[in-house]
């Protein structure tokens, strides 16, 4: 008899199966858009934002800054939209009981950190070929870091699954809410321009933790500040208990719907 591990092991790896041939199965360029999206998007903010950023972040390489914020961002940012509607996108598959709620946002979560992990990667040796200069200063913090990104990112997705579910007006209004998040999490700046007085505002920001972190990672003397693994590991296990708290009471009723 298969333990409780291996049934979900293997529910996880059959959705995962399918939510690829949902994601890109239509489109025969889906993958080649999601280098193109944070690519475009990296090219934008270095026409309006680079000769300024240069100025003011002398010595780093301001389009590896860049991606080192935009791919962990829209890593995030899919993971917990698209945990919205995980529910009514597998409806059909809760019927059988292996299949649980979890286990969708789970395979959502795990294929966009995959997904972007080759993302990130592939705009990394591109621009190497560009003429950056690339270092990866410490590997073990870069994987930490995308980890606890992810899984905070899968923690946010369980809050947001459960708050879809429970009211449907959250469907309109957490995207919404997703927005500010880009401007405060440090995407197209270092926290250390924003006056030391001000700065508390974004430290509880557990996304500008995992930004910095990488970035301390793949930028050669790149400054930690007040960036920690140990805050983002705080903040993870906060909204992992949270978001497995408010699935727990909540999966009788996905269930049944």
């Amino acid at each position: 008899m298969r333990s409780g591990f291996d049934i979900m092991r293997a529910t996880v790896h059959a959705l995962l199966l399918r939510e690829l041939k949902t994601r890109f199965g239509e489109y025969r360029l889906g993958y080649l858009w999601a280098l193109l999206e944070p690519a475009a998007h990296m090219a934008i903010l270095l026409l309006v934002l680079g000769f300024i950023m240069r100025r003011a972040m002398p010595g780093v390489s301001f389009p590896v800054f860049l991606i080192s914020g935009i791919v962990p961002y829209m890593l995030f940012n899919n993971i917990a939209l698209r945990s919205l509607n995980a529910i009514e996108a597998n409806r059909g598959l809760f019927s059988y009981r292996p299949v649980r709620p979890l286990d969708a946002v789970l395979t959502r979560a795990l294929l966009e950190s995959l997904i972007y992990a080759l993302v990130y990667a592939m705009l990394m040796v591109c621009l190497w070929f560009a003429g950056e200069t690339l270092r990866l200063g410490s590997l073990p913090l870069f994987t930490t870091a995308w980890l606890l990104l992810s899984l905070l990112a899968l923690a946010w997705g369980m809050v947001y699954m459960v708050l879809g579910h429970a009211f449907k007006i959250a469907n309109k209004l957490l995207p919404i809410l997703m927005k500010p998040l880009y401007f405060i999490s440090g995407v197209m700046f270092p926290p250390s321009l924003i006056p030391a007085e001000y700065r508390w505002l974004v430290e509880w920001n557990p996304l500008l933790h995992a930004f910095e972190l990488i970035r301390h990672a793949v930028i050669p003397g790149y400054p930690l500040n007040d960036s920690s693994l140990a805050k983002l590991s705080a903040w993870t296990l906060a909204l992992l208990f949270a978001g497995l708290s408010l699935y727990k009471g909540r999966e009788p009723a996905m269930l049944r719907s």
